[in-house]
């Protein structure tokens, strides 16, 4: 198993900058790659970013490319991956879900392991 925790949301203005976090424990050496996933209210789960854990390969949803940066460290005692987002737009907001997976490629959008999610709010 693997346990997933996300930290780093907040309330930020149109144009600004957040850095999430997902801390990843247990298992860690089973993952292949990790996400990050958003969801807004009355509005489906939706893929944003995929990172190969291994190699570092990255891969976004057009919404967020050249605003977004998914990046994995796990050259410490514990594992984690980010989510740098610049240039928040309105519909930025949601609720932001780190997610985990034991194999297929960055493009494939079910993975295995789940965070609680943190908010992301972006007022304009």
């Amino acid at each position: 198993q693997v346990q997933l925790v996300e930290s780093g949301g907040g309330l930020v203005q149109t144009g600004g900058s957040l850095r999430l976090s997902c801390a990843a424990s247990g298992l860690t050496f089973t993952i292949s790659r990790m996400g990050w996933f958003r969801q807004a209210p009355g509005k489906e789960r939706e893929f944003v970013a995929a990172i190969a854990w291994t190699s570092g390969t990255t891969f976004y949803v057009d919404s967020v490319k050249g605003r977004f940066t998914i990046s994995r460290d796990n050259a410490k005692n514990s594992v984690y991956a980010y989510l740098q987002m610049n240039s928040l737009r309105a519909e930025d907001t949601a609720m932001y879900f780190c997610a985990a997976a034991r194999g297929g490629p960055i493009e494939q959008r079910n993975y295995d392991y789940w965070g609680q999610g943190t908010q992301v709010t972006v007022s304009s």
